[in-house]
C-alpha cells in the first residue's frame, strides 16, 4: 500500500504530519514492531519497554477494552480507522487522543499497521480548521478569490460562481480583466498588485463588477483582501472576500437621487427651467433617456382644465438626441393606448420592465418603434406629474442597450421625485401666471410708443426684472403740455409682483391727473405726496389690504421735469429718486445737483423746482436706480459709465439707449431689479413760429388781436385757420378786459397744432355754462370749446394763461 510517508500528511499544521504526530508499527497481531520519539515525549513509554509487548496491555485501561477492541475489528475489516481513544500513561493518567490507522503490506503473507496519533485537542482544532476552509469553499455566501503571486486566479467558492453566473473552473488561471469588463477589471487588478507589493490588506472597498460575457448586468460588490505567505514568509498570493452589494448600492443610489433631486429641482421659477433640471437628475440615476412633456396650458402659465384634452408639449429631453421625432418645443401626439395616455388617464405610474417594440403589441406608430429599436430601447418607466390636484405632464423614463430593465423601487423612486418636481413646475406655473398678469397690466399702464412732439426727441428702454424676483414697479411717462410744452416722468415703486404694478398704475394716473393742471414741478410732486399719504391711510383702513401694498405706496420715488421748446427753459422736482444726467452739445456731461426731496408719502420736508436753460440738442436722461444697481451695485462706477455713454449727444439716441444697457446691465441675465431708462433730445421751435405781442387794457384790445392773428396766419399760410383763430383770440381778449387787471399777452405758435395763448395778470379761472336763450352773453368759452381741439388753463405767479390747440393740416 506504499510508504507511511505518502499516506500520511506532511503538511506542519496537520497533527498527524510525519514529525509532529506520534506514531508506531504494530504487526497483524498487535504487537508493537515501532515506536517513535514523539510518542515517548507524549506517552511517557520509551521504545525500549513497548517494543514486543501487546499494545492493548499497556496503553489501554481495562474498562476501556470493549471500545479499543471494537476499534480494532474496524480497522481489520476496512484497512484503515480514525478516531479517539482514551490512552494510558507510563504515569498512570487516561489521555484523550486521535488516531489514524492504516494497514501496510509488506509482502502476500505479512501485514503491518501504521498508526499515527494526537492530542485530542490539536485534532479538534484541525478538523474545525478544515471545516472552516470547506465552509468557505463550499458553503459561505460570501465569495472567496484566491490570486496567485503573478496575479491569477487560482480558485473560488460557490458563493463567486453563483453571484458570476459562471463555473467555478472558468476563471482559473486567468486574469481579472478577462472576465471583467475593462473598466471594472483595472481596479480591480490594481487591489491585487498593490496588496501583493505591498502587504496591506484592503478593507470593505466598494467597486463595479460587471461580468464581461454580460456588461448590461449591473453588480457592485465590497472586497476585502489580505496577502497569504508561509512561516517562512514566502508569498503565496493574495486572498480576497467578496460580499456582492448591489441591492445596498442601487437602494444608496436611489436615495441619493431624490436628495439630489430636492437640491437641484426648483432653482428657479421658470417652468421650461425647472422641467429640464428635472431631466438632468433623472438620467444620472435612473435612466438612460428621459422626456418631460407637459400639457399646453402649463407652458404658458395657465391652470389645465379638467376634462379638456390640451396637446402636450416636449419641454426637455435629455440627453439631447436628434434621432428622438418630437423635440423639446414640439407637440407630441398621444395614442389612446399608449403608456403616456394610460398615465395621464389614471393618474399612476406606468411600468413596462420588458417592452416590446412590435407594432402588434405596443401601441406606437412605426416611425417611434423603429427610432427606439435604434436606440436598443428596452424598458419604460411613465410617470405623472400631478399637484394640487392637477395633471400637469408626464415623464418618461427609458433603459436602452445593456442597463437593466426597470424594477418596482425604479417606478416608486421615479413617482417620489417626480412629485417633488411637479410641486416645484406648478410653483413655476403660478408664478408665470402672475408675472403675465403682472406684466401685462404693467404694459397696459406705460406709455406706448412716444408721439412725434416739438418739444423733445424721445427714446426709452423698460426692462422688467428676473424671474425669481417678479415684474417691479418702475414706470416712466412723457405728456404733452399747453404751449407746446412737455413734461418727462420716471417714478420707482417699492416691491415687486402684481401689487408693484397696481401702485405703479395709480401714481402714473396721478401724475398724468396732476400734470393736466399745469402745476410747477415743485407743486405737482407736493400735490402727488399727499395723494400718496391719502392713500396709504385708505389701504391701511381697508382690513382686506396686503401689507405690502401700503409698503409700496409709500416708499415711491419720483422725478418730474417740464421742458419749454420756445425758452429752451426746463424745471424738475424730485421725490427721493435718482438725480438726472444733462448732456449738452459741446460733450459736457453733468449728473444734476437738485434737491431730493423725501420719497412719496412720508412727508415732513418741502420740495424745490431747480430751474435751467437747456441749449438745442441737449440729452437729458432720467433712470431708475435699477440702472444703477443692476452689475454689482457699485453705484459711482455705475454713473461713471452713465455719464460715459451719453458724452456723445449727437449720437441716435437709439444707439445711445444701446450703448447705456449694454454698458450698465448683466449680459448673462434678466437685473434683479427693474430698469426704466428715459433719454430726451431737446428741441427748440424756431423763432419765425412763435408771435407775441403784449395789448392794452382797452376796449380796442378785442379788435387789434383780430388784426394781429390775421396778418400772422397769412404769413404762416394758415389762412383756412383765421377766421376761428381771430374769434377765438378775441373771445379770449375779451374775456380778460373784462375780468381782469393789467395787460394782457397775446402769443400764437405755430408746431403740431396752432396754438393760441392769452395771458392777463388774474388768477380766476374761467368757466365753461351753458348759456339759457335770454342770456345775452356767456358764450364765448362755450364757442372756444367748440370750435377748438383742446382748451385749458395753466397759472402761473403772474397770473393765468388761457390757450387753445388747432389741428393743422398734415403737410
Amino acid at each position: 500500500m506504499g510508504t507511511p510517508s505518502m499516506l500520511f500528511s506532511e503538511s506542519p499544521e496537520d497533527p498527524f504530519a510525519l514529525g509532529h504526530g506520534a506514531s508506531a508499527v504494530l504487526d497483524d497481531h498487535g504487537t508493537v514492531v515501532g515506536w517513535s520519539a514523539r510518542a515517548q515525549e507524549l506517552l511517557g513509554y520509551p521504545a525500549k519497554e513497548v517494543i514486543g509487548r501487546a499494545w492493548q496491555d499497556f496503553l489501554i485501561h481495562s474498562r476501556d477494552l470493549p471500545v479499543a477492541r471494537a476499534a480494532a475489528a474496524d480497522a481489520r475489516s476496512t484497512g484503515g480507522w480514525f478516531g479517539v481513544l482514551p490512552i494510558l500513561h507510563r504515569d498512570g493518567r487516561r489521555v484523550e487522543m486521535g488516531f489514524r490507522a492504516r494497514a501496510i503490506t509488506r509482502d502476500e503473507d505479512s501485514r503491518e499497521w501504521f498508526l499515527v496519533g494526537a492530542p485530542v485537542a490539536e485534532v479538534v482544532a484541525w478538523e474545525r480548521d478544515r471545516a472552516l476552509l470547506d465552509g468557505l469553499y463550499h458553503r459561505s455566501p460570501v465569495g472567496l478569490v484566491i490570486h496567485s503571486p503573478d496575479r491569477r486566479v487560482l480558485r473560488i467558492n460557490r458563493a463567486v460562481e453563483k453571484a458570476s453566473g459562471v463555473p467555478a473552473e472558468a476563471p482559473i488561471g486567468r486574469r481579472p480583466r478577462e472576465f471583467l469588463v475593462d473598466e471594472d477589471a483595472g481596479p480591480a487588478e490594481e487591489r491585487v498588485r498593490r496588496v501583493l507589493e505591498t502587504g496591506r490588506p484592503v478593507i470593505f472597498t466598494e467597486q463595479s463588477a460587471r461580468p464581461r460575457h454580460d456588461p448590461g448586468r449591473e453588480r457592485y460588490v465590497s472586497v476585502s483582501a489580505f496577502r497569504m505567505e508561509d512561516p517562512s514568509g514566502r508569498v503565496l498570493g493574495v486572498a480576497e472576500t467578496i460580499e456582492d452589494v448591489t441591492d445596498r448600492h442601487r437602494a444608496q443610489r436611489r436615495l441619493t437621487l431624490l436628495n439630489e433631486a430636492s437640491a437641484r429641482i426648483g432653482t428657479s421659477l421658470d417652468v421650461t427651467q425647472t422641467a429640464r433640471e428635472l431631466a438632468e437628475v433623472a438620467i444620472q440615476g435612473l435612466a438612460d433617456h428621459c422626456s418631460v412633456d407637459l400639457l399646453k396650458p402649463v407652458t404658458m402659465g395657465e391652470e389645465p382644465l379638467h376634462g379638456v384634452a390640451d396637446p402636450l408639449i416636449r419641454v426637455a429631453l435629455q440627453p439631447p438626441e436628434p434621432r428622438v421625432p418630437y423635440q423639446e418645443g414640439e407637440v407630441v401626439p398621444l395614442l389612446p393606448e399608449s403608456p403616456q395616455a394610460r398615465c395621464l388617464a389614471e393618474r399612476r405610474p406606468i411600468l413596462e420592465p420588458l417592452l416590446s417594440l412590435r407594432p402588434e403589441s405596443y401601441p406606437m406608430d412605426r416611425r417611434r418603434i423603429e427610432i427606439a429599436s435604434g436606440l436598443g430601447v428596452h424598458s419604460l418607466i411613465v410617470v405623472p406629474l400631478v399637484a394640487r390636484g392637477l395633471v400637469l405632464g408626464v415623464v418618461s423614463l427609458w433603459r436602452s442597450r445593456h442597463s437593466e430593465p426597470f424594477e418596482d423601487a425604479d417606478a416608486a423612486v421615479a413617482q417620489e421625485f417626480a412629485s417633488r418636481a411637479a410641486v416645484c413646475i406648478d410653483n413655476a406655473r403660478r408664478f408665470t401666471q402672475q408675472q403675465n398678469a403682472a406684466l401685462t397690466l404693467q404694459h397696459s399702464l406705460l406709455p406706448s410708443t412716444a408721439s412725434d412732439l416739438p418739444a423733445v426727441e424721445v427714446a426709452r428702454r423698460y426692462l422688467p426684472a428676473s424671474g425669481e424676483s417678479g415684474i417691479g414697479g418702475d414706470w416712466f411717462d412723457v405728456i404733452p403740455l399747453s404751449g407746446a410744452r412737455v413734461a418727462l416722468v420716471v417714478g420707482d415703486v417699492v416691491g415687486h409682483g402684481i401689487h408693484a404694478a397696481a401702485s405703479m398704475g395709480r401714481l402714473r394716473a396721478a401724475v398724468r391727473t396732476l400734470a393736466s393742471l399745469d402745476l410747477e414741478p415743485d407743486e405737482l410732486v407736493a400735490r402727488l405726496d399727499d395723494l400718496v399719504s391719502l392713500l396709504a391711510t385708505e389701504l391701511e383702513a381697508n382690513i382686506g389690504s396686503n401689507r405690502s401694498s401700503v409698503e409700496q405706496v409709500l416708499g415711491a420715488t419720483c422725478l418730474y421735469a417740464v421742458y419749454d421748446p420756445v425758452s429752451r427753459h426746463c424745471s424738475l422736482a424730485r421725490a427721493g429718486h435718482p438725480a438726472p444726467v444733462v448732456s449738452t452739445p459741446d460733450g459736457r456731461v453733468t449728473v444734476l445737483d437738485l434737491p431730493s426731496g423725501p420719497p412719496l408719502g412720508l412727508g415732513g420736508l418741502p420740495f424745490e423746482t431747480y430751474d435751467l436753460d437747456l441749449p438745442e440738442g441737449s440729452l437729458l436722461t432720467l433712470y431708475t436706480n435699477g440702472l444703477l444697481e443692476a452689475r454689482n451695485g457699485d453705484v459711482d462706477a455705475a454713473l461713471e459709465n452713465l455719464c460715459a455713454c451719453l458724452a456723445r449727444p449727437a449720437d441716435p439716441l437709439d444707439r445711445t439707449c444701446h450703448s447705456v444697457v449694454e454698458a450698465l446691465l448683466p449680459t448673462d441675465h434678466l437685473p434683479t431689479d427693474d430698469v426704466a431708462l428715459l433719454i430726451a433730445r431737446t428741441q427748440v421751435l424756431p423763432p419765425q413760429n412763435v408771435a407775441s405781442w403784449e395789448l392794452p387794457l382797452e376796449a380796442t384790445a378785442a379788435g387789434r388781436a383780430r388784426e394781429l392773428t390775421a396778418a400772422k396766419l397769412d404769413e404762416w399760410e394758415l389762412t383756412e385757420l383765421a377766421f376761428t383763430t381771430e374769434l377765438v383770440a378775441s373771445e379770449l381778449v375779451t374775456n380778460a378786459y373784462r375780468y381782469a387787471a393789467g395787460p394782457v399777452t397775446l402769443r400764437l405758435i405755430r408746431a403740431q397744432s396752432l396754438i393760441c395763448e392769452v395771458s392777463d395778470t388774474s388768477h380766476t379761472s374761467p368757466h365753461l355754462r351753458r348759456a339759457l336763450s335770454t342770456d345775452e352773453g356767456g358764450r364765448g368759452l362755450f364757442l372756444v370749446a367748440q370750435l377748438t381741439e383742446r382748451w385749458g388753463t395753466r397759472y402761473t405767479h403772474d397770473g393765468k394763461t388761457v390757450w387753445t390747440e388747432q389741428l393743422l393740416r398734415p403737410a
